[in-house]
């Protein structure tokens, strides 16, 4: 066997087969900054999804979670009442020899 024949289907927009992505890297980067997330696709299947830096900040917010809570609020009903408030339960005590 000479070699594995390509795919004649391409991709969506946005979308790399594995092997186009990793020899066309410095424009799958280019475009995830100017176009947004970019697929990368491994025997037709997503595998992974290439973002920019300030989306993936974005996207996960601050350490302190408060990005999961907004969103945990918009998504909810505004008829039910939901308050995301942190439970702060206190350390478990043990005993100490002196």
């Amino acid at each position: 066997m000479a070699g594995r024949k390509r795919d004649s289907v391409q991709p969506l927009p946005g979308h790399w087969l594995l092997q186009d992505a990793k020899a066309r890297f410095s424009e799958l980067v280019r475009r995830a900054h100017a176009e947004g997330p970019q697929h990368v696709t491994v025997h037709g299947r997503d595998e992974v999804v290439i973002l920019s830096a300030a989306e993936f900040q974005r996207l996960k917010g601050g350490a302190t979670g408060q990005r999961l809570i907004e969103i945990m609020r918009e998504a909810t009903d505004p008829e039910l009442e939901f308050d995301v408030e942190p439970v702060r339960d206190p350390a478990p005590l043990r005993d100490v020899v002196f």
